[in-house]
């Protein structure tokens, strides 16, 4: 599933800065907050559509134990805050008999050496995704949250042996795919808007990077709905995994199936706002 919090805001990269170049006590304290929230109130809330939630899925007291083990290793101390009369950050009102006497402050430890952080935050890792993979007899694990992709620099510095699987498909297909979602803007200038910075970052970045020699794998996803078996043989090769029959499989049914959607004028006009973004994706525009 998308856990999401080895890239997401308040996740593990945010982290990794906020220990090491952007610290200070208050920087860390903040992370380590956003991150607190992250790991014991959204990930144990939010549920898959198979509807497990991160800690059903990796193990409940192997996630619980990684967790608390965590907040040792980037604690350096805490101690309590009094609060004042007036209670906290409420100059102007008086305090009420429920008011608490005091808060909890954390000091995050500071690290000179970033790699020694990512080395625990590697440990967290292994011990939930490896655990879990382990656990099924599986070789290797997969995550998919979709911003991985840029945010490629951190998860080979948190994973050196990592392959990044690049699925990508159609963009005029990409936009159609979002309308749908409620999270998304449901129009196609709100689109436009939401996807053309997303492109234009991964394309400088992509343009500007040697990915010679890393462990970077692209396809189309309209490749692998075409021909599954084949595609997956070829992609699991690259992988370095033996090939199995999957229980779910790339359908083109199910991914062809908004090619249609615009009517000619407003796919033209799409086209035209994405005119470099298609071809750079290795794409033609169908007019």
């Amino acid at each position: 599933m998308e856990t999401r919090f080895l890239v997401d805001p308040g996740g593990l990269r945010d982290l990794a800065e906020a220990l090491t170049s952007r610290y200070d006590p208050i920087v860390g304290e903040n992370a380590l907050s956003r991150l607190s929230d992250f790991l014991t109130v959204r990930l144990p809330g939010r549920r898959d559509d198979r509807g497990k939630t991160v800690p059903e899925l990796v193990g409940e007291q192997r996630y619980r134990d990684a967790v608390d083990r965590l907040w040792a290793q980037l604690t350096a101390c805490t101690f309590d805050e009094p609060s004042n009369p007036n209670g906290f950050g409420n100059a102007g009102r008086l305090a009420g008999p429920f008011e608490p006497a005091s808060r909890r402050r954390v000091l995050p430890r500071y690290f000179r050496d970033r790699r020694e952080l990512l080395g625990i935050l590697r440990q967290l890792i292994d011990t939930l995704f490896g655990g879990a993979a382990a656990d099924a007899g599986k070789p290797a694990w997969c995550e998919k949250t979709p911003f991985n992709l840029l945010c490629m620099d951190f998860l080979w510095e948190l994973v050196p042996e990592a392959t990044i699987v690049h699925i990508k498909r159609h963009p005029v297909s990409v936009l159609a795919s979002h309308l749908a979602q409620p999270w998304a803007p449901p129009t196609v200038d709100g689109m436009l808007a939401y996807l053309e910075p997303v492109y234009d970052r991964w394309l400088s970045w992509r343009d500007s990077t040697d990915l010679t020699g890393r462990r970077y794998v692209e396809v189309k996803a309209e490749d692998l709905a075409a021909d599954w078996p084949g595609q997956r043989r070829a992609l699991f090769d690259q992988l370095g995994v033996d090939d199995f029959a999957t229980p779910s499989a790339f359908e083109p049914s199910r991914l062809l199936h908004r090619d249609d959607h615009f009517d000619p004028a407003t796919r033209e006009r799409i086209e035209r706002r994405l005119g470099e973004v298609i071809p750079a994706m290795g794409y033609a525009a169908r007019g």
